[in-house]
C-alpha cells in the first residue's frame, strides 16, 4: 500500500462515524471473518486505521521493496530462541537503542514471523503509516526488511542480531519486490528437479534434422541441470556491475588511473529465472549457462559486483 492509499484510507476513517465502523467493514466483504475478529472496535479509529494497513501488508507482502540479510556466527544457545524469548528480547534491545519506537509481533500460520517497527523522531510519536516491516523465520538466519531507512538501519540490525543470539548480521546481496520470492530462493523452499535422464530424439531419415533434434535435448538438458525442471521462484531483477582498470601500456595517464570503469547491467522479468531458462533451452542463449547467471539460483543472490578477476558481493 503506497502513502497515497494510506492517507486515503486515513480520510475515509475520519469520516465514517465510529458506531457504523463494524459494519461498514462487514459490507466492505475484503477482509475474513478471522481478520474483522481480530480488531478491537473499541479502540481509536486512529488505532484500527494501522491495524488495517498491517492486515494489508501481511496479506500483500509481494509489493514494496525488501531487502534480505543474513544472521552470522550464532551462539551456542541460538538455535533454543523460542517467540516469547525473542519478543522480549528484541523490544527491550531496540527500546534500549532508540526510545520514541513501538514495536508490534505476530507469529503467522507459515511459522514466519512479522514485525512491524513504527519509529519516532525526536517529539514526535511513531509514524504507524511509515512503518518497518520485518519478517524473520526462527531459527533460521535469515531476516526480510522493508522499507527502512539508513538512519534507523543500524538500530534495527543490532536490535536482531542481539534478540536472535548471534554475533553479526550482512546484507544477503538479495532483494525485489516478491517476499515469496526471495523466501523460497534464498531458503530453499521450491522444488528443485534436477533431472537425470532426457528423452532421446526419435531417429530422423535427414542429417540436419538429427543435429537439431540432438543440440535442442542437449540445451534443454543444460537448462535443466542449472535451474532445475520444476516451479521456480518469481525473481523480477538481477544486477550485475562491473569494475575494472584501463590497461594499455600505450596510455600511461590512463593505466594510472586509480579508479575503476564502472558498468552496470540489469535484468527484468515478471519471473526472471524462468525467462532465463527458456534461453537457454530454446538457443536464445548459449549453453553451458554462463556462471554469472547460474549463480543467482545457486548462491540465493542476485546482485554481483564483479571485479578484476576477483567476483565480490
Amino acid at each position: 500500500m503506497d502513502n497515497l492509499a494510506k492517507h486515503l484510507l486515513q480520510r475515509l476513517m475520519r469520516r465514517i462515524p465510529a458506531s457504523m465502523l463494524k459494519s461498514t467493514l462487514d459490507k466492505w466483504g475484503r477482509l475474513t471473518a478471522e481478520k474483522r475478529k481480530s480488531l478491537d472496535f473499541t479502540q481509536s479509529k486512529w488505532t484500527i486505521t494501522q491495524e488495517l494497513v498491517a492486515l494489508y501488508v501481511t496479506e500483500n507482502p509481494n509489493q514494496g521493496m525488501w531487502h534480505t540479510f543474513q544472521l552470522l556466527d550464532p551462539e551456542d544457545d541460538a538455535h533454543s530462541v523460542e517467540l516469547m524469548q525473542f519478543k522480549e528480547q528484541f523490544k527491550s534491545h531496540l527500546s534500549e537503542l532508540k526510545r520514541n519506537v513501538s514495536v508490534k509481533i505476530k507469529k503467522h500460520t507459515d511459522e514466519a514471523v512479522w514485525i512491524r517497527v513504527a519509529w519516532g523522531d525526536g517529539l514526535s510519536r511513531p509514524n504507524h503509516l511509515k512503518a518497518t516491516y520485518v519478517v524473520h523465520y526462527l531459527q533460521t538466519p535469515y531476516v526480510f526488511v522493508n522499507a527502512l531507512s539508513s538512519k534507523n538501519k543500524p538500530l534495527l540490525l543490532q536490535a536482531l542480531t542481539l534478540s536472535t543470539k548471534h554475533q553479526q548480521i550482512k546484507a544477503a546481496n538479495l532483494s525485489g519486490q516478491k517476499l515469496t520470492a526471495l523466501r523460497d530462493l534464498l531458503m530453499r523452499q521450491y522444488q528443485q528437479v534436477f533431472p537425470t535422464k532426457y528423452p532421446s530424439p526419435l531417429p530422423e531419415k535427414l542429417r540436419i534434422e538429427k543435429v537439431q533434434a540432438e543440440a535442442s535435448a542437449s540445451r534443454h538438458r543444460m537448462a535443466g541441470e542449472t535451474f532445475g525442471d520444476g516451479m521456480l521462484p518469481a525473481l523480477q531483477s538481477a544486477f550485475f556491475q562491473l569494475e575494472t582498470k584501463f590497461k594499455d601500456p600505450t596510455n600511461e595517464a590512463m593505466t594510472q588511473r586509480d579508479e575503476p570503469f564502472i558498468c552496470s547491467v540489469k535484468f527484468s522479468s515478471s519471473n526472471l529465472l524462468e525467462s532465463l531458462r527458456h534461453c537457454a533451452s530454446s538457443g536464445i542463449a548459449s549453453t553451458p549457462v554462463t556462471p554469472l547467471l547460474s549463480s543467482i539460483p545457486l548462491k540465493g543472490r542476485n546482485y554481483f559486483v564483479i571485479t578484476d578477476n576477483v567476483p565480490t558481493a
